[in-house]
């Protein structure tokens, strides 16, 4: 429906980007359904741990439907951007944990959906590349910040000023995927990993999450209070008292939360 597909296996839920004729190109209605696919997902307590995937063999997501935007006015531009700001938004500020699958090209936007997850596994297939000025744009999903946070200001420079691809090992290298996996295989392995995540405290994990997003701009001493935030919100729950009980008593925890 409009280009996104949501699924859900237990407390994982799969948001497939899937508009594969088009290489999973983002268009304007694609966008809209994205962002409220990611609404329903953020408010579904749940909801333990998310994969975002693609359909098609080629491609993870090639970015902007620029056949769409050659189309448009200066006016129309302008008035996608808050769409567009809150499809990449409904995915980077997803309180459960996110992870990409990432297979084929993952080019400007499809990039950018990938930095705004938490784990990256990508299969030997996949190119990652911001290639915005190629085309007389600036990274406009994220692009810019996530690379920075996550790759430092060097690497984020040469990708965001070159516009040049990373085959899988050269990302693995600067830090843009987490895992390799074999050709066919990211979505099954992020599935898995997902599980095991689904499996923990998620009063806990998301506060992790919280600590972990948040601590990445500010001081350690700001950085520690986030983190003795996120262990109050934790050790006070319900969750670590069934967490303790459980391991206590040797049997998978039944959480409350």
């Amino acid at each position: 429906m409009n280009g996104v597909t949501l699924r859900r296996d237990g407390h994982v839920a799969e948001i497939v980007l899937d508009r594969p004729e088009a290489l999973n190109a983002l268009s304007t209605a694609m966008a809209r359904r994205l962002a409220d696919v990611c609404g329903e997902v953020a408010a579904d307590a749940g909801v333990r741990a998310v994969v975002l995937s693609a359909a098609g063999a080629k491609a993870f997501c090639v970015g902007a439907d620029l056949k769409e935007r050659n189309a448009m006015t200066d006016e129309e531009i302008f008035a996608q951007r808050p769409v567009f700001r809150a499809a990449f938004g409904g995915v980077l500020n997803l309180p459960q944990p996110v992870i990409a699958a990432v297979h084929g090209f993952a080019l400007g936007g499809g990039c950018e959906f990938a930095l705004s997850a938490d784990l990256i596994v990508a299969d030997e297939t996949a190119v990652f590349g911001l290639p915005e000025v190629r085309v007389g744009l600036v990274p406009g999903g994220g692009g810019t910040q996530l690379a920075l946070r996550r790759l430092g200001p060097g690497r984020a420079a040469d990708l965001v000023f070159t516009g040049r691809r990373l085959g899988v090992e050269e990302a693995l290298d600067y830090g843009l995927a987490d895992r390799k996996v074999p050709a066919g295989t990211a979505r099954e392995e992020a599935l898995a990993l997902a599980a095991v995540i689904a499996q923990n405290s998620p009063v806990a994990v998301r506060a992790a999450k919280r600590a972990l997003r948040l601590g990445g701009g500010v001081g350690l001493d700001a950085g520690l209070d986030l983190e003795e935030n996120a262990w109050r919100t934790a050790a006070f729950s319900a969750d670590r008292r069934e967490g303790i009980a459980a391991f206590t008593e040797k049997r998978t925890p039944n959480w409350p939360s």
